[in-house]
């Protein structure tokens, strides 16, 4: 897959800079333009056609919102992610409505914003590889479905960037391992990044399908290891 083409839509320069630096950090994705305003953003949108937009809410001039508005009447392809300060309801259920893939409250948190760009990229993946689906495909693939949430043999419902088709494959990891295994070894077995497989194996542990154990490398720094109960 080529690399996600990037614009970031934020008024505040050194908060534009943190996202640049944050975005230059994971892999797979290149930033390609960034707007301090609405206007500079339509304009940066309409030449570069970029795939993903970080978009803030509040501008001197109007609001992130009336851009999306804008994008979505004029049927733009761009996905979207908000990242803003704003945290009134109204806000959230419009961006819902527009949209958005995410919504991501500042101040930003790096492992925030790569836990939403690695589910975003699992996400195209998952509808490139897609030539025709079924009912079972759709409750996987859409996080608020109550029948792909409900996928364990609890019926525990699933938390938002958590899907059912990769925690079976991260159980599975675990359940063939002889030995206990880090968030990293899992990852390589899955195909997914440590950050991803350690997110599914502390659920599962929350949710006592897995155990926990602090060990001790050569050096002397302690990690979490994963094991069947």
């Amino acid at each position: 897959m080529n690399p996600i083409r990037v614009v970031i839509a934020e008024d505040d320069p050194q908060i534009a800079e943190i996202q640049k630096r944050f975005l230059e950090r994971i892999a797979g994705f290149e930033l390609i333009g960034i707007a301090h305003g609405l206007e500079d953003a339509e304009d940066l949108l309409e030449v570069l056609q970029p795939d993903l937009l970080l978009l803030d809410i509040y501008f001197p001039s109007g609001t992130g919102l009336d851009l999306l508005r804008q994008l979505r009447s004029k049927n733009s392809h761009v996905d979207v992610i908000l990242v803003t300060a704003a945290k009134e309801v109204d806000t959230l259920r419009e961006a819902l409505h527009g949209g958005v893939f995410d919504y991501i409250l500042k101040p930003l948190v790096f492992e925030r914003l790569q836990e939403t760009l690695e589910r975003y990229l699992n996400h195209l993946e998952k509808l490139q590889a897609m030539q025709s689906i079924v009912q079972s495909d759709v409750d996987a693939f859409l996080p608020h479905s109550s029948v792909g949430q409900a996928s364990n043999v609890q019926g525990v419902r699933l938390p938002k960037g958590v899907d059912a088709l990769t925690l079976d494959k991260v159980r599975n990891a675990v359940d063939m391992g002889s030995e206990p295994l880090n968030a990293e070894e899992v990852g390589q077995r899955i195909g997914a990044s440590r950050t991803t497989a350690r997110r599914y194996l502390e659920f599962l542990v929350s949710n006592n399908e897995l155990f926990a154990e602090v060990s001790y490398g050569s050096v002397g720094r302690p990690e979490r290891k994963y094991k069947s109960i």
